[in-house]
């Protein structure tokens, strides 16, 4: 008795051709999904837990320091515009007496 190969559709029955080409359809677009969503990168992930702990801590690295940064730069535009309005008559008092604070803060 020989083992048939699945792949090879001349060796079955021609009633199950049909469904052996469509099985194999099927089963290389799953391959290729399965290749594209990187599953392989992922399980390796998520088996080593080295990798993902050095994983974790350099992305939680890099979101602090976007954090920082960004709100630095939010902070300091926010600073610039607010200096702008400082010559207005209610807001400027408003800007001017928390300069007063901030400066008698530093000294």
């Amino acid at each position: 008795m020989s083992k048939t190969n699945p792949y090879n559709v001349d060796e079955h029955p021609f009633e199950l051709r049909h469904e052996v080409k469509r099985l194999n359809k099927r089963l290389d677009q799953i391959a290729d999904s399965l290749e594209k969503s990187q599953v392989k990168d992922i399980i390796e992930n998520y088996s080593n837990p080295k990798k993902r702990i050095i994983s974790n801590f350099t992305s939680g690295l890099a979101r602090g320091l976007g954090l920082s940064l960004g709100t630095f730069v939010v902070l300091g535009l926010l600073g610039y515009v607010l200096s702008l309005f400082v010559s207005m008559p209610v807001i400027g008092d408003y800007i001017a007496r928390l300069q007063e604070y901030i400066d008698a803060y530093k000294q």
